[in-house]
């Protein structure tokens, strides 16, 4: 009888080794993962303040400067006056919604974790080919 070329421990020298390779791998990502997850929900709690105090400032001047446009223009038309704010400040509330709605539309949450796993997929793929 030949003796087969590989051996037996050769065999299992070789597939332990692959295996740690491949949990090396996976904990890399793992903690790729968490620091991306972790980054995304400071930089969402950040912009969420932000945008709190954005609103409430914006608030606050648009009621002031509603309220010096219509004291100002009084005599003149008051309901006119008033229509054309409403106007005014519903087109900017569009906008804004449209703004909002295209930002949310082309986020992409963990690309560089899901670019890492793809990237790890088409090497494995390859090398077991």
């Amino acid at each position: 009888m030949e003796e087969s070329p590989v051996s037996f421990k050769q065999l299992a020298a070789t597939s332990k080794q692959f295996v740690r390779r491949l949990l090396t791998i996976g904990e890399n990502r793992l903690e790729l993962l968490t620091v991306e997850v972790q980054e995304e929900r400071e930089r969402l709690l950040h912009s969420i303040l932000l945008a709190f105090g954005v609103a409430a400032f914006g608030l606050l001047a648009c009621i002031s400067l509603t309220a010096a446009i219509v004291v100002l223009l009084w005599a003149w038309s008051p309901v006119a006056v008033l229509l054309t704010l409403t106007a005014l400040h519903g087109a900017a509330g569009i906008c804004l919604y449209r703004q909002l709605t295209i930002r949310l539309r082309d986020a992409q949450t963990l690309a560089a974790t899901l670019d890492q796993l793809r990237k790890d997929r088409a090497c494995l793929e390859k090398t077991l080919e």
